[in-house]
């Protein structure tokens, strides 16, 4: 059956790049009469037949996906097959959807040639025009064109296309995101005009100001060219253009030059730009002789209304977003995204590498050691690979913006993936070869790793891998560093900082990677953004949908929720952090009074950008790319980095980089000398304004101020990050009680030195703990709390699957150990205390980190500052919720209702800030926002320390300086009513 054989398809035209031709085109998008089966169908009943009946059929729009217009439901799944690993066969149990679409042939095409090309079909089409069969496509998100001509007729015509949920071809698609059907991109009948032409490859280098262009024209008659930005015109085709001046395109610069390729009966447009990419001979990548970092994310096409039929309006809004936030590379994961996504990159500017459409991460599940039955090194599935990165290739190949090509994601390894390799090495050798599976560097030219830990990238980056040796699965190496190829090739990271939910941490770490080794050439955050589908409860509540939201039997959950921006594309707090990471201008603190202020573009200088703070603007050299100047600024200012001029992707004004001289912290709160002897009466103890519960010790009010607590919190609502598969903090705080822990008095002592309460905190069925002595003392006015919290009983260490991979195999051994013990430590997730507030106090005002959340490892976004905010306003809606909303460094904070009456806490030393509407339990337990229903009362957190957030829901777990271990803490606050 034409579902289940191990081929590409037939009657495909040979792929061909994307033409801007003046030849007659039909859009044919829009509503089509569609037809759902649940199961399986056999041969067609009739319906590719033009005087078929189906009035009786839906309507669909194409493009779409059936499972979002309520034919079958969205499944999400990551790694796990849909169907039974049984390639490569098929269920019975296959969704099919039916479409026909009436069309009419304008009279002026006559008996003109065209082809029918589909942009995207998932997962395989057989299509008919007229009754007539033209073939059948596989690869779900490659383009495929059908010769039409003698199926097409005068005036009224017929296109019917059959689409299978699953195929032969789904045991090559295995890609992490939501398994979605359909037609989704979009459908053309284009003219192709005797003599017209087929296909173009644009080859434009540069070097040392000049420009060097050829064009290979495949048509049936005589080629012109011209290049009216360089006086070309009507020129042979066949000739090589060389100019002594042109101007390169760039990522920073992305100058774009059009050429007009015409014969008698077409002329198309095609733009292209000057620029070389090649591997130095220190194994550096370059483009135009420039070293390169790539500060990329990886991007699948997503919308949370229309899943993969993505609107060209919202790739121009990805495109600007990424500009706007510092992102300067996308890879395409993983499979080639809508050709015009591309056109956006090429006019804005980003790095691209390009991936083809082939994942078959299911094969690693039955046995992992083995990939059992992978198409990789099958040779029966040969020809489908080639004709993927065939079709990858050929259609996107003008592109100046693809500086890499990738053969697919996590396929395993194997002579089919060798084979697609050397097909593209001979085909464009001015690109290099990306493939991360080829962990011994064997067939591609950039060495690729995922979600490896600093201490490895640093270990690569030193050059020191040993032949053999391998990260995953982990390996030792034998034989000299000399003798392994990766030592000598460009390295990136393919995946890293897995930006799931509250996270990534250690960016900086990463990217300060870069900077240290040149052949450290950047990476690629996973994932762009959260792949939520926008969906409404019974209630008429809006949420984001993700894995079992819609009944699957089989799915993994949130992990499609995993990247940058949130589904609606608002900045996550990790988002900002990546793009003050990636700052192509750094502004730090230099000589006293003084900023120095670094060029960290590879090809402009600073002059596209003015300078400013709050007393006016900055006078700064136009320094070149890796210069740096200092110049004398106020104390206490933050400076901007502004575009001078508006671009295409930003307005004037827009901030791409800041630096701080922080303001001078206030002194810290002192107590009068005069102290006040607690006083006891029938149900409370009475220390200056406040008093306590007799039995408890706990506060109880500050004046006429009701406020409760506080109790020891060491726990917080998990992070996708601190469930780590299984593996993480999470796991370790749950099986320690920390969610649950009871308090247990064990004394009170009021006296004239103020009050003294010391309080042991355990789980039920637990052996460890917490003792917590509170020493409250009070000038009549304010109250102080002064806490020494220690552990007690049994922590036993924690592991973690990338233990081994934390610290840097080079460190002496001693050393080394120290570093493993430290990460291995109990850890906690917080060391604080929790009180209990009026619901009315909903202002908050602090002077410390903001104005958004920062956490040990994520806080290169926030600065000092005097900020305020209202509960709800602290809050980051995670799609699942989990701890979020922590304020870092803070030395005093107010919290109030909006008249200004509440209490100011001010802490010794810098503390951290939380509050919301619910705790930390009801926070664990929702799977959507939806599920938050406020409580009658304000949950404050004030935190001396707190565990970092890292990026273990699939990486590196917290870095061992982030961690919070098991350990004893002393600090102080002083509190005092408002008004």
């Amino acid at each position: 059956m034409y579902l289940e054989d191990f081929s590409p398809g037939y009657g495909k035209l040979a792929p061909r790049a994307v033409l801007a031709s003046d030849a007659p085109r039909l859009d044919l998008n829009g509503d089509w009469a569609f037809r759902f089966s649940p199961i399986g169908l056999g041969e067609p009943d009739g319906f590719p037949c033009p005087d078929f009946d189906d009035e009786q059929w839906d309507r669909l729009a194409v493009p779409s996906h059936w499972q979002l217009h309520g034919y079958g439901k969205p499944a999400y799944l990551n790694i796990p097959y849909p169907i039974p690993i049984d390639p490569p066969f098929v269920p019975d149990e296959n969704q099919t959807g039916d479409y026909r679409r009436v069309f009419e042939l304008p009279e002026e095409w006559g008996d003109t040639p065209a082809v029918l090309r589909f942009e995207g079909v998932d997962s395989c089409a057989r299509v008919w025009l007229n009754g007539v069969e033209l073939g059948v496509t596989r690869g779900s998100r490659l383009s495929t064109e059908f010769d039409a001509t003698k199926a097409l007729c005068p005036g009224r015509n017929v296109l019917a296309v059959r689409v299978h949920q699953y195929s032969s071809g789904t045991y090559l698609e295995d890609q992490d995101t939501w398994r979605l059907s359909g037609i989704f991109r979009d459908v053309a009948l284009l003219a192709r005009p005797v003599g017209g032409i087929q296909d173009v490859f644009v080859h434009a280098d540069y070097s040392d100001g000049g420009g060097r262009v050829r064009f290979d024209v495949a048509a049936d008659g005589p080629v012109e060219v011209g290049i009216p930005l360089l006086g070309v015109e009507a020129a042979a085709a066949t000739q090589t253009f060389v100019f002594d001046r042109v101007r390169p395109w760039s990522a920073e610069d992305p100058f774009l030059y059009e050429a007009v390729i015409a014969t008698p009966s077409e002329r198309v447009r095609v733009r292209f730009g000057f620029r070389t990419v090649e591997i130095n001979g220190d194994g550096v990548l370059t483009v135009n002789g420039r070293r390169i970092v790539l500060r990329g994310v990886n991007r699948h096409e997503f919308d949370p209304d229309h899943g993969r039929a993505v609107s060209l309006e919202l790739m121009r809004r990805d495109v600007e977003l990424m500009k706007q936030h510092n992102v300067n590379a996308v890879r395409t994961s993983h499979y080639p995204p809508h050709p015009a996504f591309l056109d956006i990159c090429d006019e804005l500017g980003l790095w691209v590498v390009l991936e083809c459409d082939l994942e078959t991460h299911g094969f690693e599940q039955p046995r992992p050691e083995l990939w059992t039955g992978n198409p990789s090194d099958d040779p029966r599935w040969r020809a489908a690979y080639l004709d993927r990165i065939q079709r990858t290739v050929e259609r996107d190949k003008n592109h100046p913006s693809v500086i890499i090509w990738s053969l697919g994601n996590e396929a395993g390894d194997g002579d089919n993936l060798k084979a697609m390799a050397d097909w593209i090495h001979e085909r464009d050798p001015s690109r290099p070869v990306h493939y991360e599976a080829d962990r011994l560097a064997r067939y591609v030219d950039v060495y690729g790793e995922m979600y490896r830990t600093p201490a490895v990238v640093r270990r690569i980056g030193q050059g020191a891998l040993r032949p053999g040796e391998l990260f995953y699965p982990l390996t030792e190496g034998a034989g000299d560093p000399a003798d392994d190829r990766r030592n000598r090739m460009p390295f990136i990271l393919t995946e890293f900082a897995h930006a799931m939910g509250n996270g990534p941490g250690g960016l900086a770490e990463y990217m300060r990677l870069c900077e240290e080794f040149p052949r450290v050439q950047g990476g690629f955050v996973w994932e762009w953004i959260d792949q939520g589908l926008r969906t409404t409860d019974a209630q008429g509540s809006e949420y984001f949908a993700y894995g079992g939201d819609f009944g699957e039997e089989l799915h993994d959950a949130n992990y499609i929720c995993d990247g940058l921006m949130f589904p609606d594309r608002t900045p996550s707090p990790g988002m900002l952090e990546y793009q003050k990471v990636n700052e192509p201008v750094v502004i730090e603190p230099g000589r006293p009074g003084h900023v120095t202020i670094r060029n960290r573009y590879a090809f402009l200088d600073l002059s596209h950008l003015r300078f400013t703070h709050s007393q006016g603007e900055l006078a700064v050299p136009p320094a070149g790319p890796g210069e740096r100047v200092e110049v004398p600024v106020p104390d206490g200012v933050t400076i901007q980095a502004e575009l001078a001029e508006s671009t295409a992707w930003a307005p004037k004004g827009h901030v791409v980089a800041w630096g701080q001289l922080p303001p001078a912290a206030p002194a810290p709160a002192v107590l009068a000398e005069a102290r006040r002897a607690a006083r006891q009466s029938a149900e409370h103890v009475h220390l200056g304004p406040a008093r306590f519960d007799r039995r408890t010790g706990s506060l109880v009010g500050l004046g006429d101020r009701p406020l409760h607590g506080p109790r020891l919190a060491l726990w917080r609502a998990p992070t996708d990050n601190d469930r780590s598969w299984g593996q993480g903090d999470a796991e370790y705080w749950k099986a320690r009680g920390l969610d649950r822990l009871l308090h247990r008095t064990v004394s009170i002592e009021a006296g004239d030195a103020g009050l003294t309460v010391v309080v042991r905190s355990s789980a039920a069925n637990s052996g460890c703990g917490y003792l917590s002595t509170y020493r409250w003392d009070s000038d009549g006015e304010r109250l102080r709390l002064r806490v020494h919290a220690e552990p007690v009983g049994y922590w036993p260490e924690r592991r973690f699957s990338f233990d081994e991979e934390m610290v840097d195999h080079n460190l002496p051994e001693e050393e080394r150990e120290e570093l493993l013990r430290r990460h291995r430590a109990p850890s906690l997730a917080r060391i604080g205390l929790v009180w209990h507030l009026p619901e009315e106090w909903s202002r908050v005002r602090w002077f410390g980190a903001g104005p958004g959340e920062a956490y040990p490892d994520s806080r290169q976004a926030a600065r000092i500052d005097h900020f305020h905010a209202t509960v709800d306003e602290l809050q980051t809606p995670y799609v699942r919720p989990q701890d979020n909303g922590t304020r870092a460094d803070v030395r005093w904070a107010e919290i109030t209702d909006p008249a200004g009456t509440g209490i100011r806490i001010e802490g010794e030393p810098l503390f951290s800030l939380a509050a919301r509407r619910w705790s930390d339990r009801q926070l664990a337990a929702a799977r959507h926002q939806s599920d938050l229903v406020p409580e009658p009362l304000i949950y404050l957190h004030t935190d001396h320390v707190v565990h970092g957030v890292g990026s273990g829901a699939v990486g590196p777990g917290v870095l061992p300086r982030y961690r919070l271990d098991v350990r004893a803490a002393d600090f102080a606050f002083i509190l005092s009513a408002t008004s």
